[in-house]
């Protein structure tokens, strides 16, 4: 029998996140968390009710169910997670079948992987990961809890993402460079040499165009 499985989100993403769950068969889906839920709340939502805001938490007692946190905005994502396994949840990983994982990758709790990624061997994905449909981690990366491996994103080996970065659709990075913490990656960059954390990087080959600020 399947797993119960909450998922804390109700947008684009947790309808691809809600699709690789079913897909991979370990879970059963029995109810979605949204904070401005207002009138969904009791609707239906990729097969399963919108439960309410995060109030609706505090009704499960033990055994509560898995969660994942399917919210596409990084620093949001692990706030939000901390949050639940705080509440006494803990966090599911789930990887669509069509994904392609080294037996010997090391995927943490909260992480999605979607259709079509692939995993290579001696790679790192921390919690709370998304590596979204289509992109490739070569063998030896490390990325941090947070991050998103956006579409079509190709990591040479030995590189590693530092935590809550984004690497947009598309971009690709040579083998050995580091990306900083928090950091963004343009769409179709190609990174050639380390970026620091906390910056915006585009272009071919990127560079930093603006640091960023708490806010952004």
């Amino acid at each position: 029998m399947a797993e119960a499985i909450l998922i804390w989100g109700t947008g684009w993403h947790a309808r691809v996140v809600a699709d690789v769950v079913r897909c991979a068969g370990q879970y059963e889906i029995v109810g979605f968390i949204d904070d401005f839920a207002g009138e969904r709340a009791g609707q239906a939502f990729c097969g399963a009710p919108i439960l309410g805001g995060r109030e609706a938490l505090n009704r499960w007692t033990a055994p509560r169910p898995a969660l994942i946190v399917a919210v596409g905005d990084n620093r949001a994502r692990l706030r939000l997670a901390a949050e639940a396994k705080a509440a006494g949840f803990g966090l599911a990983k789930g990887v669509h079948p069509a994904a392609t994982i080294a037996e010997d990758a090391r995927i943490a709790a909260g992480t999605v992987v979607m259709a079509g990624a692939v995993v290579n061997p001696g790679c790192r994905i921390g919690e709370n990961v998304i590596i979204n449909t289509g992109a490739t981690v070569d063998h030896g990366c490390v990325v941090e809890d947070g991050a998103h491996v956006s579409a079509g994103v190709h990591l040479a080996g030995l590189v590693e993402v530092g935590e809550a970065a984004w690497i947009a659709i598309g971009a690709t990075v040579i083998d050995r460079v580091r990306i900083g913490a928090r950091t963004m990656i343009g769409a179709g960059s190609v990174v050639t040499k380390d970026v620091p954390a906390d910056v915006v990087a585009c272009g071919v080959p990127a560079r930093v165009a603006r640091r960023l600020v708490a806010d952004d």
